[in-house]
């Protein structure tokens, strides 16, 4: 993992200079971008295992390139913003991201973060060598092999994250996989018991999959306990 090829999108070269010097140290190839667009069509050619992207950039924004680059690419996003407000990391989950870190962390914690995000990559890919080919849960349909997944018939576009979620969630079925065991299982990383980064993926899963937490058809919430995945019949989704 540490030979790996990393994208850093920044406007601020002092910064990018830094980052990619520090993470150059431990074996990493870094290349960077200093504006929006310049960032999306870079991270487009496929060749990073990782990408870390600010939200304050010139011709495009952060969130923007962040919604460009999930219509078509997979690739783990680490945001890197100097706002700090919980509504702002919010957003960059529910578009996509792997991970967040506002601008105020130490270098030892952004390398932490980016060797849990390969780690997790490495361990996704293995589990697509490990496990059935294909996980069937009423009309929810999962194929390991091209990790891809079908609900009554649709691809569902969903973000690696998301996607794992699901997956662990179909492999559980019909058992209960509790917040606790979501967190470590897909985040790879330790999380307090307020951060709600498992709460807001599976909303945003919920919406990918047509479904509604009030009246569920597909993921339902066990209170105080965590998730259950129920049995889709046909027409669910939208």
């Amino acid at each position: 993992m540490e030979s790996a090829r990393l994208l850093i999108i920044d406007d601020d070269t002092k910064f990018s200079r830094l980052t990619a010097g520090y993470l150059q140290r431990f074996g990493y190839t870094v290349d960077t971008a200093q504006d929006g667009l310049q960032g999306l069509e870079r991270a487009r050619d496929g060749i990073y295992a990782a990408i870390l992207l600010d939200v304050m950039l010139p011709k495009m924004n952060g969130w923007d390139v962040l919604r460009e680059l999930r219509k078509d690419c997979q690739t783990p996003v680490l945001m890197l913003t100097a706002l700090g407000d919980e509504s702002d990391r919010i957003t960059g989950l529910e578009i996509g991201a792997d991970d967040y870190l506002p601008k105020t962390f130490s270098m030892r914690e952004l390398l932490a973060r980016i060797r849990a995000v390969l780690r997790r990559s490495t361990i996704a890919r293995a589990h697509v060598e490990a496990a059935p080919k294909l996980i069937e849960v009423g009309e929810l349909q999962i194929n390991v092999e091209d990790h891809t997944a079908k609900l009554s018939g649709t691809v569902l576009q969903l973000t690696a994250l998301e996607y794992e979620l699901l997956l662990k969630l179909a492999e559980a079925h019909p058992r209960v996989k509790t917040r606790e065991q979501l967190l470590l299982e897909v985040s790879d990383r330790d999380m307090t018991a307020f951060d709600r980064a498992i709460d807001v993926r599976i909303g945003v899963l919920r919406r990918k999959l047509g479904d509604d937490a009030r009246a569920p058809r597909i993921i339902e919430t066990i209170r105080g306990v965590g998730y259950r995945l129920l049995k889709p019949g046909p027409g669910s989704g939208g």
